[in-house]
C-alpha cells in the first residue's frame, strides 16, 4: 500500500490474518464511482455526473449501516473494489484503514467467487458478499447473516431481491457452483442460486426480500421511500446520504404522488 495515495487497508490473500478469525466479512461489491461507468442505467434521466454522485451516497449508506452491523456482532467491514490501482477514488466516502480488497476475474460470478476465495485466505471464518446499489437494506438483516453463518452446520444465506437476483449471499467457504450456470442481470439469478446451493448440499436461509436500485423504476420507488412524508418502508435503513442527495435533485420524472404516499 502506498500512504501517499489512499489511507486503506489493502488485504493481501496470501497473508492469513488471524485477527479475521471467528469473524464474518461484511463485504460490499463497489465500482470505483467514476462519471459514466457507474449506475450507467439511470443515464438518462440522471446526468453522468449525478448517477456518479449518487452511487457514491448508496456505498456511503452502505457502509454506514454495516459499520453499525459489525457493532452487534464478530464481523467486519470489507470493500471489494474494481479497478485495481484506484483505490484513492474511494477517499471521500471511506473512512481511514477501511479494509479493501482489489477484485479480480473477468465476468461478475468469476469477481464474486475469487473475492470469496481470497476473504476466506485473510482467514475469515465466514462471509458475506453485497450489492452497493441497495442502500436502504435494513441493518437488522446484516446482522441475522452473520449470525447464521457463524453457526455451526453448513448453509448459504440468501437476501433476494424483488427483481430476482440478491442483494446478499452469504457462506462459510468458497463454493464454486454457487456462481455457475447463472443467468447474471436476470431475474432468475435467485432462483438459479437456490438451486446451486441445493445441488451442493447446502442449507439455505433467507434474509428479508428487499431491492436494488438499478433502473429508473427503483429510483422512483427509494425516492417515494426517503423522501415521503409517509414512507413506503418504515424498517429500511433510513440512507440519510442518498436522501439529502436525491433531495436536490429538482428535475427528476416523477414525485411522490398520492397513490404512493397511501402505499406507506
Amino acid at each position: 500500500m502506498n500512504d501517499r495515495l489512499h489511507p486503506f487497508r489493502i488485504l493481501d490473500a496470501s497473508l492469513r490474518s488471524a485477527d479475521f478469525a471467528g469473524k464474518c466479512a461484511l463485504t460490499v461489491m463497489a465500482k470505483a464511482p467514476y462519471p459514466g461507468r457507474v449506475k450507467t442505467r439511470l443515464i438518462p434521466p440522471l446526468t453522468p455526473e449525478q448517477a456518479s454522485k449518487l452511487n457514491a451516497c448508496f456505498l456511503r449508506d452502505t457502509v454506514a449501516s454495516i459499520h453499525a452491523a459489525t457493532l452487534e456482532n464478530p464481523a467486519k467491514l470489507v470493500i471489494s473494489y474494481t479497478p485495481e490501482g484506484e483505490e484513492a477514488a474511494f477517499c471521500s466516502i471511506l473512512e481511514e484503514g477501511t479494509l479493501m480488497l482489489p477484485q479480480r476475474g473477468d465476468g461478475f460470478g468469476e469477481r464474486l467467487l475469487a473475492t470469496a476465495h481470497d476473504l476466506f485466505a485473510c482467514g475469515f471464518s465466514a462471509i458475506c458478499l453485497i450489492d452497493s446499489d441497495s442502500p436502504t437494506v435494513p441493518t437488522c438483516e446484516y446482522i441475522t447473516a452473520v449470525n447464521s453463518l457463524l453457526r455451526s452446520g453448513d448453509r448459504v444465506v440468501l437476501g433476494p431481491s424483488r427483481d430476482g437476483g440478491y442483494y446478499l449471499i452469504g457462506m462459510q467457504q468458497p463454493v464454486a457452483r454457487l456462481f455457475e450456470e447463472i443467468t447474471w442481470s436476470t431475474n432468475v439469478v435467485s432462483a438459479q442460486t437456490r438451486e446451486r446451493a441445493t445441488e451442493a448440499g447446502l442449507a439455505i436461509e433467507e434474509l428479508q426480500p428487499w431491492y436494488d436500485v438499478d433502473d429508473i423504476d427503483a429510483l422512483g420507488h427509494v425516492y417515494a421511500e426517503l423522501l415521503s412524508p409517509r414512507s413506503l418502508s418504515r424498517d429500511g435503513y433510513p440512507a440519510p446520504h442518498t436522501r439529502d442527495y436525491l433531495s436536490t435533485l429538482t428535475d427528476l420524472p416523477f414525485s411522490i404522488s398520492p397513490e404512493v404516499e397511501a402505499a406507506g
